[in-house]
């Protein structure tokens, strides 16, 4: 995708210093260093970046830490959130999903913040390039049972 290795953050495990048959070597351990969900994910952004961020985009509460942080910026910035609440098209996420939790706490804290949520159920008309595009859905406010999905 053209991303410079040093943009890249995600989990990452601790290494140490040996020497193997007398030549410096780096061994990597069975410890994280860090867990790219969570807290993690702001805190390898600090230390493999070293800047806050300015603009970030999530899909789950996973995200929460790094998208706050992102909010405490001194300037503009830009807070994001894929609602995955499409189950027909993709995969919908909710508050117990296996893979990527979105409960509505999170939906409720973007939405009083000011983030930027952005519905693939409401508002992609194509979510993969091998399906068929839909009409435009005229947004509607979404129900309690939608948003605990």
């Amino acid at each position: 995708y053209g991303v410079p290795p040093w943009q890249v953050v995600g989990s990452s495990g601790e290494t140490e210093f040996r020497y193997w048959d007398s030549s410096p070597t780096l061994v990597k351990l069975p410890d994280l260093l860090f867990f790219d969900d969570g807290p993690g994910k702001a805190e390898g952004i600090n230390h493999y970046i070293g800047r806050q961020p300015i603009f970030a985009f999530g899909n789950s509460i996973g995200d929460q830490e790094m998208l706050e942080w992102t909010a405490n910026c001194k300037s503009l910035c830009f807070m994001g959130l894929v609602h995955h609440d499409d189950a027909k098209r993709e995969y919908a996420y909710g508050p117990n999903s296996d893979v990527g939790r979105f409960p509505i706490e999170l939906m409720e804290h973007a939405l009083a913040n000011g983030w930027n949520v952005v519905s693939m159920k409401e508002d992609w008309a194509q979510i993969f390039a091998w399906g068929k595009p839909e009409s435009p859905v005229q947004p509607e406010p979404a129900s309690e049972t939608e948003l605990n999905r």
